[in-house]
């Protein structure tokens, strides 16, 4: 078995500037829910908060508040209070642990920021569902209960090749938001606006982009338990300066690293992609779990959801609708495996790992032989890990250790 030791995982500096850019956002959101000075929209974490931004809207996600709540372990106690108005304990459970959260009056938000007591209150709630369909069951109960507007949109499922039709049925949902946009906000659309939003968030995506991809060198500068800290700017704060200014400065950091030869796992010998989603309370147990095998999990298909390569300023509604239609996903899992084969090349990678999330059916992609066909076809081995993003009890501690102690054992034989 191999034999898991202390290693120093280095710590990024930037950090501390995304706490205050994060803490400047929750405030500006908390002081508009209590003096209600600018409208509040609440936004899935891939849904149209471009065109919310350029109407003048503050927008809130609900999933990054479950996201907190799992990173917190919160969440594992929230859970039942949904489930006792009726909510399954197997479907979403960033929807469970929101809602029980919301039913209990806590929030992680008054830990994190003094003076924050609970999220604002929306005066619209907007939906894609490119996540899954449980994003609008989600806003429909918080829409009945705040007595709002509830606007969406269908995305469609499945694709293998994103069409001029998929994107044309998305754009023309997205224009007819608008309407109820106006009539909540009492701001008139203009394109302009749109347009200059929609190239702040294509500048961000870009830079995030760059910063996921330096994991690319040997050593990698990054790891994906950073990741999935770092990508908040790229999910809350698109479409605004302060993720442009943070991206390039955590960017100028991995370089350095790169320049220096700094890893971010120090000795690293295997190079390890994360499919699926994090195991939000558990991101520092796994983070030291693996580092301490000589192990660097160092991508995930889960933190590149938030580039968006096809957003163009000049055609803003349809590139908006290609780049939410291009969602991985979205897609068949014919197109999945070939972006997966792509990363797995990019990345250098000796083995990857598949969360197998309980509540999170659209986003464990073992379930139908992807793993089996993949390994086949790359060579790579691989790993499934059950468990949850929030659920902790959905999780053995003990069973993930010895499976991943195995696996990395696998990893040091086949390298000789």
């Amino acid at each position: 078995m191999a034999e898991e030791k202390e290693v120093k995982r280095l710590k990024i500096k930037a950090t501390a500037q995304m706490g205050k850019i994060m803490a400047d956002y929750f405030y500006e959101l908390d002081a508009a829910g209590k003096d209600q000075s600018k409208p509040i929209a609440w936004c899935t974490s891939v849904g149209p908060a471009e065109l919310l931004r350029a109407m003048g809207y503050l927008v809130h996600f609900p999933e990054n508040h479950g996201a907190m709540l799992g990173a917190t372990r919160m969440a594992t106690d929230m859970i039942p209070e949904a489930n006792a108005i009726g909510y399954t304990p197997t479907i979403c459970s960033y929807l469970t642990a929101d809602i029980g959260a919301y039913l209990k009056r806590v929030t992680p938000l008054s830990k994190a920021y003094k003076g924050i007591d609970s999220v604002p209150k929306p005066d619209v709630l907007v939906f894609n569902t490119n996540q899954c369909r449980d994003v609008q069951d989600w806003f429909a109960w918080y829409g009945d209960e705040f007595n709002v507007p509830v606007i969406g949109i269908h995305t469609h499922r499945g694709i293998k090749d994103v069409g001029e039709e998929h994107v044309t049925s998305v754009a023309e949902q997205i224009k007819n938001l608008v309407p109820t946009l106006e009539k909540v906000s009492g701001n008139k659309f203009d394109l302009d606006e749109l347009k200059r939003v929609l190239a702040l968030s294509r500048e961000c995506s870009q830079l995030w982009q760059k910063v996921l991809f330096t994991a690319g060198t040997k050593p990698s500068p990054l790891t994906f338990f950073d990741g999935t800290i770092h990508m908040g700017p790229a999910v809350v704060l698109r479409g605004t300066q302060p993720a442009i200014d943070y991206y390039t400065l955590l960017l100028a950091e991995l370089e350095e690293r790169i320049k220096d030869h700094v890893a971010a796992v120090e000795g690293e010998k295997y190079r390890i992609y994360w499919e699926g989603m994090p195991v939000w309370g558990r991101l520092s147990t796994h983070s030291k779990l693996f580092a301490g095998l000589g192990a660097n999990v160092l991508a995930s298909t889960y933190c590149n959801s938030w580039i968006f390569s096809d957003f163009d300023e000049n055609d803003p509604f349809k590139s908006m609708a290609r780049a939410y239609t291009k969602l991985f996903i979205v897609r068949s899992d014919e197109a999945k495996e070939e972006y997966i084969k792509r990363m797995l090349e990019f990345f250098k990678v000796d083995g990857i790992v598949y969360h197998d999330a309980m509540t999170c059916p659209n986003n464990s992609n073992c379930r139908y032989g992807m793993a089996q066909r993949l390994e086949k076809e790359t060579g790579i081995p691989s790993l499934i890990i059950n468990g949850d993003l929030n659920d902790l009890r959905m999780l053995s501690d003990e069973q993930t250790k010895t499976n991943v102690e195995a696996f990395v054992e696998q990893l040091e034989e086949r390298q000789g």
